[in-house]
């Protein structure tokens, strides 16, 4: 059984039935997976015959790597297989002395934004927890960040905005951040961990009650007519009572709450649309992050000019939000935000035979 990603009770409900489950294994385990990146049992530092029990029932393999690609601008993405033979993404975003894991929450996505690769690709299954936590420890294998038998700095951040959305999968990416954030582990403070999501508010309001990260709203449009094409979801939860959620959020001011919007040739980058935005965020201790439209195969969209993109971002400044615009990071190896998509297809269930109701 692979345990890597399993958080504190999934691990002891392993060892349990081992009779291993005892304080001086448990934390040999748990720190030689998450602090030192232990890849074999060997390497725990456990005796014998405990090391014996545990190669018997438990592997430390990661999820396999299928395919690695590495942009002209340094970032990686990973193509991962999971068990079942899943197929995933994980990018990973270098800067200057550090950077960040951006993880998939779900195989597919049910949203359909309509600007957003993953979008074509239906759902195929939610991630588990420990699949999502996993994407984390393989980057930092990945990157050379265990070094010395300890946790390095490469892997500052977890962005939760790959495949799927995440409060679509509320409880296993709970679960997943728990391990992320384990002092003890992967040790990434909650404040440098960042969700992404398209607005499913009563989930936002449980993310804000139960694991208060960094919130990130994909919101892309100013009025409810662009934005229930834009981001289908919001048919359900329009804009008004999506931004009542991001009133109630905990955020402080090292904290603000992010909205991304993707500029769309034409279709919302106007200074009236600007202007719409500094209206519907009054109030809100927000930052805007500006996205310039990565193109992929089918898309019906063009990118907005930096001239537009500038002007946009200007008023957004003048009205007291910061606005940064975010440079597109591995378009050329399609990893860039809004170009996930995987190769992995919900199974069909078998034709009914002709000759069933005879």
């Amino acid at each position: 059984m692979m345990i890597v990603g399993l958080g504190r009770d999934e691990l002891r409900a392993v060892l349990a039935p081992l009779e291993l489950d005892t304080p001086r294994v448990f934390r040999a385990l748990w720190t030689g997976l998450y602090a030192r990146g232990a890849t074999s049992i060997e390497q725990l530092g456990l005796g014998k015959k405990v090391c014996e029990k545990l190669a018997g029932a438990v592997s430390l393999a990661r999820p396999e790597m299928v395919r690695e690609q590495v942009s002209s601008d340094g970032t990686r993405k990973w193509l991962l297989k999971l068990a079942d033979g899943n197929l995933v993404e994980t990018v990973y975003i270098p800067e200057e002395g550090r950077g960040a894991v951006c993880v998939s929450s779900q195989v597919g996505c049910t949203m359909r934004c309509s600007f957003c690769h993953t979008g074509t690709q239906p759902l195929v299954r939610n991630l588990t927890a420990a699949e999502i936590a996993a994407q984390v420890v393989l980057a930092r294998d990945r990157l050379g960040d265990f070094v010395g038998g300890k946790r390095g700095n490469l892997v500052g951040s977890v962005v939760l905005m790959g495949m799927g959305e995440p409060l679509a999968n509320f409880d296993a990416v709970v679960s997943a951040i728990a391990v992320m954030s384990d002092a003890d582990g992967l040790a990434i403070s909650r404040r440098r961990i960042t969700l992404s999501t398209s607005g499913l508010v009563p989930q936002i309001d449980r993310l804000g009650s139960e694991c208060p990260v960094s919130l990130a709203i994909s919101l892309h449009a100013t009025n409810d007519a662009l934005r229930n094409e834009l981001v289908p979801i919001n048919t359900r939860f329009n804009l008004a009572t999506l931004i009542d959620a991001c009133r109630r959020y905990p955020a402080t001011n090292a904290r603000r709450i992010l909205f991304e919007y993707v500029m769309l040739d034409g279709v919302n980058d106007s200074d009236a649309e600007a202007r719409a935005l500094v209206k519907l965020l009054a109030g809100l201790h927000a930052k805007v992050n500006l996205i310039p439209f990565n193109p992929w195969p089918g898309s019906r969209y063009g990118t907005s000019k930096p001239e537009r993109i500038e002007a946009f971002a200007r008023i957004l400044v003048e009205a007291g939000y910061p606005s940064p615009v975010r440079t597109p990071r591995g378009r050329d190896i399609a990893a860039a935000c809004g170009q996930l998509k995987s190769d992995s297809t919900r199974p069909q269930k078998a034709p009914r035979s002709l000759h069933a109701d005879i």
